[in-house]
């Protein structure tokens, strides 16, 4: 009967074991009393398994920071976890502000880690700066010039502005800005050739960084490139378009010419037309004449010779006789 007890404490023995060890990984605990970090295995281990927060996370951190000779509270750790935080980021960089000499709270650590910034990140731009070249930003000087600049912005991060400061975009506009206004204000592109320092110096006496989360250094003009004369283009595009605008004006007195051309021609057939009607009633006057006894043969005549008279006039008017035609016009004699 001994025996069989002795077996049924041992399996119980190990059953507990198994059922602790779900709840309190003891390798972890042992790893946290060996670095002198106060887990208490039923109030944080078991706590946290209840809540579902993952152990690892919490107090590996703390083990770190305890190393490190940071004092700080682990139920802090839980709650950054919970908010959504990246625990290890916050420690490491306030492991590395705490060696760097940078002041850096947890709090702070913390605001800017919710805040969706790399709080590792910026503590490593603190201690070093950071080079941010910008993409080639075009100008054009007063001579119509073109200008393509490329610069290097060194750059130093701000802890105290990192919430709510403007990012690395923000920076990159406010240079091209101040680099597009330099350049439009030169009177040539050779004089920012020659002196592009002007250039650094006009863009940092503007203030760049106030509103954003770095602290400008420095600006250093990488390049410059001479691109296309924008005044001779925009002098060829307005001469293209005026010269278009007078071909249009041109077809448009074309057309109306050819308009009044094809009225004034209507009109000339209407008043042929009328004429060749009216023509056309002569001979049934004159037999009218003849009958009722009102126009006699001299008469007659005297008119036939006035109509051959006028044909001429017209033929010679016409340039009929230069054409080398010959046209014998007779006199009709009573």
């Amino acid at each position: 009967m001994g025996g069989i007890f002795a077996v049924l404490f041992v399996i119980l023995l190990l059953f507990g074991v198994a059922v602790l060890n779900m709840f309190v990984p003891l390798g972890l605990w042992i790893a946290a009393q060996a670095a002198g970090v106060k887990v208490r295995v039923f109030g944080d281990l078991v706590a946290m398994r209840l809540r579902r927060v993952p152990q690892r996370a919490v107090v590996e951190p703390q083990i770190a920071a305890t190393k490190a000779g940071l004092d700080l509270d682990l139920g802090d750790l839980e709650a950054h976890l919970l908010a959504g935080g990246r625990v290890d980021r916050v420690v490491e960089a306030l492991i590395s502000a705490d060696k760097a000499q940078i002041p850096l709270t947890f709090e702070r650590a913390a605001a800017i880690d919710l805040a969706g910034r790399d709080v590792l990140e910026a503590v490593g731009m603190s201690i070093t700066p950071k080079v941010i070249e910008t993409p080639k930003i075009a100008a054009v000087a007063k001579n119509g010039i073109q200008l393509i600049v490329t610069a290097r912005v060194t750059v130093r991060a701000n802890i105290e502005r990192l919430v709510g400061g403007a990012g690395e975009e923000t920076v990159i506009a406010r240079v091209g800005q101040g680099i597009i206004t330099t350049i439009g204000s030169s009177e040539t592109h050779s004089a920012v050739q020659e002196n592009p320092e002007s250039i650094s110096k006009r863009v940092l006496e503007a203030g760049l960084a106030t509103g954003t989360a770095f602290e400008i250094l420095s600006i250093d003009i990488a390049d410059i490139d001479v691109g296309e004369n924008v005044g001779a283009k925009l002098q060829r595009d307005r001469a293209e378009a005026q010269l278009k605008i007078a071909r249009a004006k041109a077809e448009e007195r074309r057309a109306e010419a050819q308009a009044r051309e094809q009225e004034m021609k209507a009109i000339v057939e209407m008043k042929n037309a009328d004429l060749v009607e009216a023509e056309a009633e002569v001979p049934r006057a004159i037999a009218a004449a003849f009958e009722a006894g009102t126009l006699g043969v001299e008469e007659y005549y005297r008119i036939r010779n006035l109509m051959a008279d006028t044909e001429m006039r017209q033929a010679i008017a016409s340039g009929a006789d230069e054409s080398g035609e010959r046209r014998e016009y007779g006199r009709f004699s009573g």
